[in-house]
């Protein structure tokens, strides 16, 4: 066993020297039995309860940096982004409620979930907004709602009854501790500004909202779910980041499209995964061409079946 490799990480470091002691043990015991063959009997016990000790470390050890390394490809925190499509304001009421039955969705998972950013319609709807999304299994569970959303529905406005079809897209972006990216602040506009929210508040009263530019690409992201500026300017940062991957995850998919048979989703925002019908009450995925009905229930947060269907099909692509 390579111990050096466990040492040097700060996840299994202790564990790693608990290790090392033992062994040291286990050599000293060794080395008197060489000088007093009399403690035989009792060196052997004691050997044999250091081999067991020894064992149970090595699993830990083994058992952490699994954790750690699925942490790295499903991170515990991730953002929700929401942005209204196609419909007006139709399309803005679609994108709240669809923000609104993740928020349900991650409280009864026990999850954190934290307004980053919104720009709401006078009528209530987004426009485009950003939440943080933390808690166990969090981006495992929901990497495959990227895409379009379309809801069909008669809107309490149409007085002939007429059905409208409006859209909105989500996005699932990961916040992972390591990155393949390293963004020259010279490629980086900020701006900063008071953060948006009723009178009289702290939060208003000081320049705490941060808005970052990628100037080669054009990417914006903003966040002002914190008081100081410092926490926003470092969330916005991993967000970008994460846009950044993500933006170099759909160009590879682009460009390998014959693989896409062996995945759910091509985490592009840009293809259309679902279809929420009011009035025959029925949601239907069209990656895995399968319907649920009760659609009150799943905008309350029942996405639990969605999910491991979704997730289920993910094993069998991957198994051919």
């Amino acid at each position: 066993m390579d111990l050096e490799k466990y040492k040097s990480n700060h996840r299994t470091a202790y564990l790693a020297e608990s290790l090392e002691r033992l062994q040291k043990e286990e050599e000293e015991i060794k080395a008197m039995l060489k000088t007093d063959s009399s403690m035989a009997e009792l060196a052997k016990k004691e050997l044999a309860d250091l081999e067991v000790q020894k064992s149970t470390l090595k699993v830990q050890m083994e058992e952490v940096l699994r954790e750690a390394e699925e942490e790295d490809t499903f991170p515990n925190e991730l953002v929700l982004e929401v942005r209204a499509g196609v419909g007006g304001d139709e399309a803005a009421l679609f994108a709240r409620k669809l923000a609104d039955m993740y928020k349900a969705y991650a409280q009864r998972q026990g999850w954190a979930f934290i307004l980053m950013y919104e720009s709401s319609t006078s009528i209530g709807g987004y426009k485009e907004a950003s939440f943080e999304i933390s808690g166990k299994n969090a981006y495992k569970a929901l990497r495959f709602e990227t895409g379009v959303h379309r809801i069909q529905r008669v809107p309490d406005t149409e007085k002939s009854g007429r059905v409208h079809t409006s859209t909105a897209s989500v996005a699932i972006l990961p916040i992972r501790k390591k990155t393949d990216f390293e963004v020259p602040p010279s490629d980086i506009e900020i701006e900063f500004s008071r953060a948006g929210g009723k009178g009289g508040q702290n939060v208003n009263k000081v320049e705490t909202a941060v808005r970052l530019t990628h100037k080669p690409t054009g990417i914006v992201v903003r966040c002002t779910s914190e008081r100081s500026q410092g926490r926003n300017r470092e969330k916005a940062m991993g967000i970008l980041l994460s846009k950044l991957q993500q933006k170099k995850e759909e160009e590879e998919a682009r460009k390998y499209a014959g693989k896409r048979k062996e995945q759910i989703g091509t985490a592009d925002r840009s293809e259309k995964i679902r279809t929420y019908n009011i009035l025959q009450d029925r949601i239907t995925d069209h990656r895995i061409k399968e319907s649920w009905h009760n659609l009150q229930a799943i905008f309350e947060g029942n996405l639990d079946l969605i999910l491991e269907a979704l997730e289920a099909a993910d094993r069998e692509l991957k198994k051919q």
